[in-house]
């Protein structure tokens, strides 16, 4: 940290393309923030309120829900309040906390569905051992892991990462990322070392994922039994991981191979996108497809609907 503290603050200069635009910008995202808490967390009340929905495949999604709004909540009030300002820059520590919590959100996700990719294998290919392999206890701890190994693995890069003696603070993007690294005087052989095994360590989960539903699609169609469960389980599963996918690898390509020839407002799509699609995607997708879940919530909203229309009754009564 003392090598750096010349470096007090990084300006962002992705909001270049963001000024003419500030207003209309500012109620997509106020609309875009909203939704995403909206959906996530009726999404995770729902859950936690139904005990029928206490079980392995639904405590995955809850947390896949909580995931979503911890990592959106390190970029949109930043952003938002950087619309109305002509400078746009972040503080040197509140750089190193956006990396953690973005970088940290994706890791998480990456673990969770992971998790649930081996849930419906076990359920799909082995079900008669369903609930002794996916205990309480066992599920418990496999989801403690998808947070504490990508927080942990993240805390430790970014420890590395403000070490870093920096000779520029100029990040090209809406929000601080690991481009930081590059404005570093020197190569940091530790730091390298460090990231591209957490890279790989991640890139292991895709490939775990991958071939977990190679296997569920084999068992899936030797009966009609397990063509029914991977329709309706996996299926909002493989939605929600190609979301997740597609919009880490657009962001990864963006960061690697980003022309300069490309529009500064196509740069920025590319580079938020997986802050804005997958936390509002993947609860619709399963909210939507999941019998269970879509029944609960239309009973929750009947409900609050009643109790609304009642109370109206009451105050009408009343007056």
């Amino acid at each position: 940290m003392n090598n750096s503290s010349s470096i007090l603050l990084f300006s962002l200069s992705g909001f270049s393309a963001t000024v003419n635009y500030r207003v209309t910008l500012f109620s997509l995202t106020l609309l875009c923030y909203c939704a995403i808490f909206v959906v996530n967390v009726s999404l995770i009340l729902t859950i936690i309120l139904d005990q029928n929905l206490h079980e392995p495949m639904y405590i995955c999604l809850c947390n896949l829900c909580i995931s979503g709004l911890y990592g959106t909540a390190g970029f949109y009030p930043k952003f938002a309040t950087d619309l109305f300002y002509n400078i746009h820059v972040i503080s040197y520590a509140g750089c190193l906390l956006q990396i953690y919590v973005i970088y940290s959100y994706a890791m998480v996700d990456t673990s969770v569905l992971a998790l649930m990719a081996y849930d419906r294998y076990v359920a799909i290919c082995r079900p008669l051992e369903y609930h002794s392999v996916m205990s309480v206890r066992r599920t418990a701890v496999l989801v403690g892991l998808s947070w504490l190994v990508p927080l942990c693995a993240e805390a430790l890069m970014v420890s590395m990462a403000s070490e870093l003696k920096l000779c520029g603070s100029h990040i090209q993007k809406l929000y601080c990322d690991w481009s930081i690294i590059e404005l570093a005087c020197s190569s940091n052989g530790a730091i390298d070392i460090a990231g591209l095994t957490v890279t790989s360590f991640y890139c292991g989960h895709v490939l775990f994922i991958v071939c977990s539903y190679m296997q569920l699609v084999k068992s899936a169609l030797k009966s009609r039994e397990g063509r029914r469960k991977f329709t309706q389980t996996c299926v909002p599963h493989l939605l929600c991981l190609l979301n997740v996918t597609a919009a880490l690898l657009f962001d990864i390509i963006y960061s690697r191979y980003g022309s300069t020839s490309v529009p500064q407002s196509v740069k920025n799509f590319m580079a938020i996108q997986f802050l804005i699609i997958p936390p509002v995607l993947s609860p619709i997708i399963y909210g939507l497809i999941l019998t269970k879940i879509r029944s609960r919530m239309i009973s929750l909203c009947m409900m609050a609907g009643q109790r609304f229309k009642l109370r109206l009754q009451v105050s009408f009564v009343s007056n």
